[in-house]
């Protein structure tokens, strides 16, 4: 047979297996969980219960699919559970109170989970507690041990115990809480009869406290106990100190099989202690008078009885004195010892013998010590006196007395707080002693007789007696301070008065007013100069601290410390930026600045300086002055020169000249009288020789006569606008030109006021034109000396007029 087929047939498989084991994971849902409480939610106490949770999953065929559950009780684990099935069950058998509260279950299936409803469980009813006792036949104050127990409950316990009486309410005897479900305490009763016990208990849920029921009751008998001692003390009647005392305490007839204890007691101290009966024989002192107790006991079991003893004294306990009472050094004191008898028929007086001891070694044998009082003789002293009667011997002792001498106040220091005093401040004041015995009085007596003296008093080691004090302002003031410091009654103060201040104390006056001067005595200062700037104080006590400042300045311009009252600041070289206003500050140690008054400083010019600027004032003077004297010169000179000129017979230049429109006109149309008149100018260009001298045929020449507006103010004939005319002018044969259109003589300028009454009005400057060859109205308006130029002899003048000047009035 082939064995093909076979191996085909495991090939198929395993790809089928490989294709199941690529496929998806596989797929399961939690459908439901369901918590169920078994028999009911609310249940009595001891019942059997049983908690079942179930859960619903649907899935794709999972084998052994496993579940995990767990139970929670108040949210708190109580149970888990890994299996297979899909339901567990939990028994609380019984349940009890404790039990009682929300459940739920929480089922886990790989990982997805899910949890279910709450479900409440109320357990209603506590168990009964039980009680025990060790004994219910008692004496009184008998210890017994008594136990509660709920067995079968669970929680937090508090446990009450319970005493009843057939004619009273019920007694609370003891409470205990317990974590466990039992309590153990040991009770006591006092009460002699019968009585009833019994406890309860108390267990606190999540839901609140429960209260149980009452337990069984126990009867309890609590009889007598007979054990009452009696005290008998011999003799009876009067015990003096001295005699001996017997004392017999004891319990009659006993409670049979029962131990019982006796103790005698006098002031807590137990004096002897025996079974059933004592006897106790002691000699008595004065300090034994008091109470004696004898006590029976029977385990916490006690009864006493009391008697009150008296002892009397024969004498009485030494007192030691001192006087005087207060005791200086020097002062003779006296010690001095007595006693009294109070029976006399008992003692003889003459049988008393007094020591007095110091510190216990010092013995004098007598009732009196006198000695003066002194460091060795402070101490410790007492008295004792001894008494011999019926052959014994009664010793007393007094107290301690104490005597320490007193160490007289020495006479006091005065100084001052701190050692330094400033005139013009407060202060304070220290009285002060070396030596004396606290307490001490310091009394203060001021300058000023009105105020009342000022009393302190130093009781304590390390305290002074200090003294507020107000200003004074001179150092005689100090003078009429006055301490006083006592110590004792009787004895005087010491004195001190404040003259030792002077010389004790630092005594620093504040710097008055400092007074600023300036050196030269003058407000006024010229440059280069050298200033001193001096400070000066009248009173202040040394060192002093000067600083000089300038008003426009934050620092201070110097500062030095110097135990004169007086210093001084140069500025050597004063400039104009040091004027200004000056001051000076001072201050000593009293640390109170001071500030001088302002001196205000005007610095001028230095003199080499106002010499130099008067130099060139002179000089520009003298410039000015020249110059005037020259133009005036030069002046005459051009109208000499122009009167020369104009009667030479050589021949002019054609002459260009520029004349307004309406100028023209008013020459044209002129009166006969002023035909004659014209206006003279240097020629343009040219030596005045060459142009005199020259022979130029006669050809007519052209001049821009420029027209213009005519003045409003003037009577003119014509106003025309300023237009070009174009004049032909010729030279005669004999130098002298000729007007093409007009002719017209030309007359030399003269200088009388009277033709032009605005005078130089509507010029501006010398000349008409634009430099000095053209006239502004000295050549033209105003003219010059009539005497410089005659005009018979001078026939014509040719002027060149500018554009935009006028021709005179």
């Amino acid at each position: 047979m082939d064995p093909r087929p076979p191996n085909l047939l495991l090939l198929l498989s395993s790809l089928l297996h490989l294709a199941q084991c690529d496929g998806t994971q596989p797929s399961y849902i939690i459908d439901s969980i369901g918590l169920t409480i078994l028999p009911g939610n609310t249940v009595l106490s001891g019942t059997a219960v049983t908690l079942r949770c179930q859960v619903s999953i649907s899935h794709d065929n999972i084998p052994n699919l496993t579940h995990t559950f767990e139970l929670t009780w108040d949210n708190n684990p109580i149970h888990s559970a890994n299996t297979a099935e899909d339901s567990i069950e939990y028994h609380l058998n019984p349940a009890r109170a404790a039990d009682s509260g929300s459940y739920q279950c929480r089922v886990k299936v790989k990982e997805k989970s899910k949890t279910s409803y709450e479900q409440y469980l109320n357990v209603a009813g506590l168990q009964t507690p039980i009680l025990h006792l060790n004994s219910t036949t008692h004496y009184e104050s008998d210890e017994f041990l008594a136990t509660c127990s709920a067995p079968e409950e669970k929680g937090s316990f508090v446990f009450r115990f319970y005493q009843r009486f057939r004619t009273r309410p019920p007694q609370k005897l003891k409470q205990l809480p317990s974590k466990w479900n039992s309590a153990e305490i040991t009770l006591v009763l006092r009460d002699v009869g019968d009585s009833i016990l019994y406890c309860e208990y108390e267990i606190y849920l999540t839901s609140g406290a429960k209260h149980s029921n009452s337990s069984n009751e126990i009867p309890v008998l609590v009889k007598a106990l007979f054990i009452a001692p009696i005290m008998n003390v011999l003799p009876s009647d009067e015990i003096f100190e001295g005699d001996i005392v017997d004392v017999v305490c004891k319990v009659v007839d006993p409670p049979k099989n029962v131990e019982v204890e006796v103790f005698l007691i006098k002031d807590r101290t137990i004096l002897k202690k025996g079974n059933v009966a004592l006897s106790h024989r002691f000699r008595v002192q004065e300090g034994d008078s008091g109470e004696l107790v004898c006590k029976a006991e029977r385990g916490s079991a006690q009864k006493e009885t009391y008697k009150n003893i008296i002892v009397k004294e024969l004498f009485s306990k030494p007192r030691l004195i001192v006087t005087p009472t207060v005791i200086f050094e020097g002062d003779v004191f006296t010690l001095t010892c007595s006693s009294s008898i109070y029976y006399p028929d008992r003692i003889n007086n003459n049988s008393m013998q007094f020591t007095i001891s110091k510190d216990n070694s010092t013995s004098i044998e007598s009732d009196t010590y006198e000695a003066v009082a002194a460091a060795d003789k402070n101490g410790n002293y007492t008295c004792e006196v001894r008494i011999t009667s019926s052959a014994r011997v009664f010793v007393k002792e007094s107290p301690k007395l104490t005597v320490t001498a007193k160490v007289p106040v020495s006479k006091p220091k005065l100084s001052v707080v701190g050692g330094t005093l400033v005139l013009g401040k407060p202060f304070q004041l220290l009285c002060h002693s070396d030596r004396g015995t606290l307490p001490i009085t310091y009394t203060l007596y001021k300058p000023n007789k009105q105020t009342s003296p000022e009393v302190r008093v130093v009781s304590q080691p390390g305290e002074q007696a200090v003294f507020s004090c107000s200003a004074i302002h001179t150092r005689s003031d100090l003078n009429s301070f006055l301490c006083h410091a006592k110590n004792g009654q009787n004895k005087g103060p010491e004195t001190e008065s404040g003259q030792q201040l002077q010389r004790s104390t630092n005594i620093i006056e504040p710097v008055s007013k400092p007074a600023l001067t300036v050196q030269p005595n003058t407000r006024e200062i010229s440059e280069g100069q050298p200033m001193v700037l001096v400070c000066s104080l009248q009173r202040g006590s040394p060192p002093f601290s000067f600083s000089w400042h300038h008003s426009g300045r934050e620092e201070a311009l110097y500062s030095n410390t110097s135990k004169k009252m007086e210093e001084s600041y140069t500025i050597n070289d004063v400039q104009r930026e040091d004027g200004g206003e000056y001051y000076c500050v001072s201050t000593n140690s009293a640390n109170e600045t001071k500030h001088s008054h302002r001196v205000r400083i005007r610095v001028t010019l230095a003199g080499w300086k106002k010499g130099l600027i008067a130099f060139f004032c002179i000089v520009l003077i003298i410039i000015l002055i020249l110059a005037f004297i020259f133009k005036k010169c030069l002046r005459q000179f051009k109208r000499r020169r122009t009167c020369e000129l104009s009667v030479k017979s050589a021949s002019t230049k054609v002459e260009r000249l520029s004349l307004t429109q309406a100028e023209v006109i008013e020459v044209a149309n002129a009166t006969p009288g002023m035909m004659g008149k014209s206006i003279w100018s240097e020629p343009v260009s040219g030596s005045d020789s060459d142009d005199l001298n020259s022979v130029t045929a006669a050809e007519p020449q052209y001049a821009d006569v420029q027209t213009r507006q005519a003045d409003p103010n003037r009577a003119e004939p014509v106003k025309e606008g300023t237009n070009t005319v174009y004049s032909e002018v010729r030279n005669s044969t004999q130098g002298v030109p000729v007007q093409a259109e007009a002719q017209g003589s030309m007359e030399c300028p003269q200088a009388n006021n009277d033709s032009s009454p605005h005078g130089d009005a509507g010029h501006h400057g010398d000349d008409v034109g634009h430099g000095d060859d053209v006239g502004h109205g000295d050549d033209v308006g105003h003219g010059g000396d009539a005497n410089q130029c005659d005009p018979s002899v001078i026939d014509e003048h040719i002027v060149e007029i500018n554009n935009g000047t006028d021709i005179g009035e």
